[in-house]
């Protein structure tokens, strides 16, 4: 059983930053993808950002790429989520989860393993 703890949420100022991080008890250096998804008040569950094993692929929903980065340090077991010039329509929920997908379907499904979440709120 894997246990997923993200960190690093908080308020902040629309046009600001926050760093993401996402635990993991286990190792995710062969896990198919690792992945951030959110969820606002009211709406879905929907994919943010999502690396492969190899950390050479990865793919962004439309309304943050340019401004959200995902990496992960395999020696750490950690995940992160760069946010950078955050929206208001980006206060959310955000969830790591760790998938037996490849990229190309990571944000599909509910399979895996997921964390309980980290509270990102943008005022303007």
């Amino acid at each position: 059983q894997v246990q997923l703890v993200e960190s690093g949420g908080g308020s902040v100022q629309a046009g600001g930053s926050l760093r993401l991080s996402c635990a993991s008890s286990g190792s995710i250096y062969a896990v198919a993808c690792m992945a951030w998804f959110r969820q606002a008040p009211g709406k879905e569950r929907e994919g943010v950002a999502a690396i492969d094993y190899t950390g050479e692929k990865i793919t962004y929903a439309d309304s943050v790429k340019g401004r959200f980065t995902i990496s992960k340090d395999d020696a750490k077991n950690t995940l992160y989520l760069q946010m950078d010039n955050l929206e208001p329509d980006d206060t959310a929920i955000y969830i790591c989860a760790a998938r037996p997908r490849s990229v190309d379907t990571c944000f599909s499904g509910r399979n895996g393993y997921w964390g309980q979440g980290t509270q990102v709120t943008v005022f303007s």
